[in-house]
């Protein structure tokens, strides 16, 4: 495996000269000496994909392992999907030599991106191809698929010189045409081309790639990323969502998805979390700084408490985004008062409201709001500090549906641990024992009384049946009764009379 302490390629190799092919055979040589680093088997490839790269090579041609699955194993981070660039090789012929071995779909034919199947396993195969932008969507492109194509011209159209490093399994050896290698060593995003403004959520996704793998935005970038601010109005909110939600479900430092968006100008279009900046907190419980920063802390330690408690996916995406939206409430309710004390009361509150309408904006389902904004409104119930009881923790359980008292307690301990020298652990621990003793800890426990009850008490159904199933609620979780005998008896006692419908 190629280390990353080698000298960054030179300038010449990233910048200057035209390496086009002077015919199609030759496309392979163009790469030099240089471009080309002896991997010592990067990859352990499974038997799937071994079957399908010696099918393209058997069949006259070659075959390049590209994009993420090559620099996150350069990273030492295990290679999850698998992509695989085909050269030398026209459409149908190469669709024709994988169905002989695999069973394939094509998924993008605008594309030319096959989805190959085999033993279990899963492999998107795609052509090289030239774009050129058509229009403002991110759909508006007009696309050559070129299987002759020079490599590196291929390559240029990848958003970072990391994501344009190409592995070549027949010679073991890590194709690098624009300086990727050495960018991975420094822990720098460098755009690779012009063809990054081309889709202005490239901005988003090196924000998330910077959450995720610990990297930074090159000045250069960051300028390119600054002009592109107006073009964020291009962008579909499905694809906005697409970015917050996976770096919200993949990333160890969300806050240096904060600190791109902030050093990109990109942080305007989500005033919800722009105006925490300035936002001044008490000392004696934030010295940390004002509110962006200790969202910046929370949303870090969020993320380590999920990755400690194995959640991944939309669990995980959940704790990490109630963490980061959980003060916005103080950007509207914080209060300097005239000896110097700084309170924000009622932010809990609002912030849910905020913090929904957030979401909404950038595109979260309904699912994803109707989790989180809760948690918001509840994140501040341990702050007096007030021991726990049963039906304490049954109202909370209730309060928060559909969302868990595991979850709130995730986040409850990331604000605050989130403190800078203030941090310390929270005091959630007693609410989870008794949620977990009284079976709530997941969902609030289920309603004993029900409508049959009712009816077979000799009511009539009607719609005064449901302030009274709400009130039999209230007075289960307050422990009145516990069984249906009791949920009948509280009923008889409650209601000696049916109201009227």
């Amino acid at each position: 495996m190629p280390t990353l302490d080698r000298p960054r390629q030179p300038a010449g190799l990233r910048e200057g000269g035209q390496f086009t092919a002077t015919t199609r055979a030759e496309a392979d040589l163009t790469l030099t000496a240089a471009d080309r680093v002896r991997a010592d088997r990067l990859l352990e490839l499974t038997p799937a994909t071994v079957v399908v790269l010696e099918a393209i090579r058997a069949a006259g041609g070659n075959a390049y392992l590209v994009g993420g699955c090559v620099r996150d194993r350069l990273l030492g981070h295990p290679a999850k999907d698998i992509d695989i660039e085909a050269y030398g090789l026209e459409p149908d012929r190469l669709r024709k030599v994988l169905s002989r071995v695999a069973r394939v779909e094509e998924v993008g034919a605008a594309f030319s991106v096959l989805t190959v199947s085999r033993d279990g396993e899963r492999l998107d195969v795609a052509l090289p191809r030239r774009e050129r932008r058509t229009g403002p969507g991110h759909r508006d492109f007009a696309v050559e698929v070129d299987p002759f194509c020079d490599v590196r011209e291929a390559s240029a159209r990848r958003d970072f010189t990391v994501n344009a490093l190409l592995y070549d399994p027949a010679a073991d050896e890590i194709v690098d045409c624009w300086g990727g290698l050495g960018d991975l060593r420094d822990g720098v995003l460098r755009h690779t081309g012009p063809a990054f403004a081309e889709d202005p959520l490239r901005v988003l996704r090196g924000a998330r790639f910077a959450a995720r793998l610990g990297m930074r935005m090159h000045p250069a970038t960051v300028d390119l990323a600054r002009d592109l601010v107006p073009e964020f109005g291009s962008l579909s909110r499905e694809r906005i969502w697409g970015e917050w939600s996976t770096m919200a479900a993949t990333a160890t430092r969300p806050s240096a998805w904060l600190d791109t968006l902030e050093q990109t100008g990109w942080l305007a279009h989500f005033p919800a979390l722009a105006d925490l900046r300035g936002v001044g907190q008490d000392d004696r419980w934030h010295p940390e700084g004002d509110v962006f920063e200790h969202t910046r802390q929370a949303a870090d330690t969020a993320a380590t408490l999920a990755e400690q408690h194995d959640l991944s996916g939309r669990d995980r995406a959940v704790v990490v985004l109630a963490a980061m939206l959980h003060d916005v409430g103080k950007a509207t309710h914080t209060q300097q008062h005239p000896d110097g004390r700084i309170t924000s009361h009622g932010h809990d509150t609002a912030g849910a409201s905020t913090a929904a309408t957030f979401l909404s904006d950038i595109g979260a389902p309904k699912e994803v709001r109707d989790l989180v904004a809760p948690i918001v409104a509840e994140h501040m119930v341990t702050a007096h500090g007030t021991a726990p009881t049963r039906q304490a923790v049954r109202r909370l359980a209730r309060r928060l549906a559909p969302a868990s008292i595991e979850q709130w307690a995730l986040v409850v301990e990331a604000d605050k641990r989130g403190r800078g020298a203030a941090a310390r652990a929270g005091t959630t621990t007693a609410w989870l024992d008794i949620a977990r003793a009284e079976g709530t800890q997941a969902a609030p426990v289920r309603r004993i009384l029900t409508g049959a009850d009712l009816i077979a008490a000799g009511w009539s159904p009607g719609p005064h049946f449901g302030p009274v199933l709400a009130a039999s609620v209230s007075a289960q979780d307050e422990s009145r009764f516990e069984d249906p005998a009791g949920a009948r008896a509280w009923l008889a006692s409650t209601y000696p009379t049916e109201p009227a419908g």
